[in-house]
């Protein structure tokens, strides 16, 4: 029997958070989820928020599970939802809780951004498509927001790096995280100061960035004292979970897109360099950081977000029901045909999902669904019509045919989404493993301690740890 090599893998989702106790052995990985816990946002004074201590508070209870274990982990590494951050002032104290991305308060700032620099030669400079959350127009807001805030702001740091300094006390910016911001050069891989100083920010904010794979440094002995885990590195990984989930994809060839369904779903494939054409502003495509320092051509598409609040309502007020309950609700459905736009903002952040499709169906004619199976339908449907379309459009613009689609996250496990993405999109779906995100996670530091070759040795190992399901369209 081989070494046996363990890391921690935290993985913070939009919904949720877990950490993962990652073992490589003789070739294989497997996986013991050691920690799970809700991640709500909590709305104040008209504006939403992340309970930002409290995840912190659920991250060293993991530590504390982890060092129970009693085996010699190695490493440790983050990896969260994009975009948010917090601010730290000269001597390096939070200053005011991060914002919630789905928060109103970047209503019109694409349009006053627009005012400042044409929004053409924004994208051409950043490479990122429009999303209204994205962190430039969330910082652009902080003038009216929060303008004592951002006055006193030395230092930004986001989600995952925000955490890292809390368990290390050292402060960096990762690469793939970053480039989610609006503020990245896309072609340099580097701040562009000049778009920041454009904006009236500091640009004094924004520190060197490191690039996946980089050893941040120990843990701080406060934190080996209460969680009784020592002797183990913090690892700067795809930090953004997107990142983390394409490293744990095991695409088959270059031609080879993939689909991370969780909360949102992000369909795209993987580059040498970024596209910055007109075509790609004109469907508004994204290159984000990338493992290596490759791009990831994507598309953001609303998510089982929607489908999680549908159920939550549904329990709420008709009584309590599951995900199995809702696929076979929706396989039953008498009226199959009912769409939603997953990309309408009313179903951004509804306080009622289920009165948001109603209406949506109602108000484009289509009649009105009725019960939860017609509900469900018509999320499945606005989904992988997106699909399609983004599939469509994604090969337009690159000049390649997509030859598979490799589905990776918690939305492998509705069959029923899996099935209607093969048959709406006209490709075969290879969906697996679950875990992308905590896989990508975990590979990216064994290639960073030295046990692993690179990232793509990684996937060959991912390939053999874990079946995948064929889906045929």
């Amino acid at each position: 029997m081989g070494e046996r090599i363990y890391n921690l893998a935290f993985d913070f989702g939009a919904s949720s958070g877990r950490m993962v106790l990652c073992k490589l052995e003789d070739g294989k990985l497997t996986l013991e989820e050691l920690h799970r816990f809700p991640n709500h946002e909590v709305r104040v004074g008209g504006h939403i928020y992340w309970d930002l201590f409290g995840l912190y508070h659920e991250l060293k209870q993991g530590l504390k599970k982890a060092a129970a274990k009693k085996v010699p982990i190695q490493s440790l590494a983050i990896d969260t939802w994009g975009v948010d951050y917090g601010l730290f002032d000269k001597d390096g104290n939070l200053i005011g809780n991060p914002v919630n991305y789905r928060d109103s308060r970047t209503d019109g700032m694409l349009e006053e951004i627009g005012k400042i620099i044409p929004l053409e030669e924004l994208y051409n400079r950043t490479g990122i498509e429009f999303m209204y959350f994205n962190s430039i127009f969330q910082l652009y807001a902080e003038k009216k927001m929060r303008p004592v805030i951002l006055d006193n702001a030395k230092r930004i740091l986001f989600m995952p790096e925000l955490f890292g300094y809390f368990l290390t006390g050292i402060m960096y910016s990762e690469y793939t995280f970053a480039s989610t911001s609006q503020l990245l050069d896309a072609r340099k891989r580097q701040w562009d100061y000049d778009l920041i100083e454009k904006l009236g920010l500091n640009k004094e904010m924004f520190g060197d960035i490191v690039m996946p794979g980089t050893v941040i440094g120990d843990l701080l002995p406060e934190v080996e004292e209460e969680t009784g885990l020592k002797g183990v590195k913090v690892i700067a990984v795809g930090s953004h979970d997107t990142a983390s989930a394409v490293a744990g994809a095991p695409l088959e060839s270059d031609d080879a897109a993939f689909l991370s369904c969780g909360t949102w779903s992000l369909l795209g494939m993987v580059l040498d360099e970024p596209i910055l054409n007109e075509a790609s502003y004109k469907y508004n495509y994204t290159n984000e950081g990338s493992i290596d320092g490759k791009i990831q051509f994507l598309k953001n598409i609303n998510g089982l977000w929607i489908m999680q609040n549908l159920r939550r309502n549904w329990c709420e007020f008709e009584g309590e029901v599951s995900f199995p309950d809702i696929i076979r609700e929706a396989r039953a459905a008498k009226c199959q045909d009912f769409t939603i736009n997953p990309k309408d903002p009313r179903f951004t952040a509804p306080l009622n999902m289920m009165k948001e499709i109603i209406g949506y169906c109602r108000e484009t004619g289509q009649g009105t669904p009725e019960g939860l199976g017609e509900m469900a339908m018509a999320i499945y449907n606005g989904l992988t019509e997106e699909y399609r379309k983004s599939i469509q459009y994604m090969e337009e613009i690159t000049g390649k045919t997509v030859t598979c689609i490799n589905m990776v996250g918690g939305g492998i496990q509705d069959q029923l989404l899996c099935e209607l993405t093969a048959k709406k999109t006209g490709k075969r779906v290879m969906a697996g493993p679950v875990e992308g995100s905590v896989l990508g996670n975990s590979i990216v530091q064994l290639v960073a301690m030295g046990e692993v070759k690179d990232v793509q040795a990684g996937r060959d190992i991912i390939r053999n740890s874990f079946d995948v399901k064929i889906y045929e369209p």
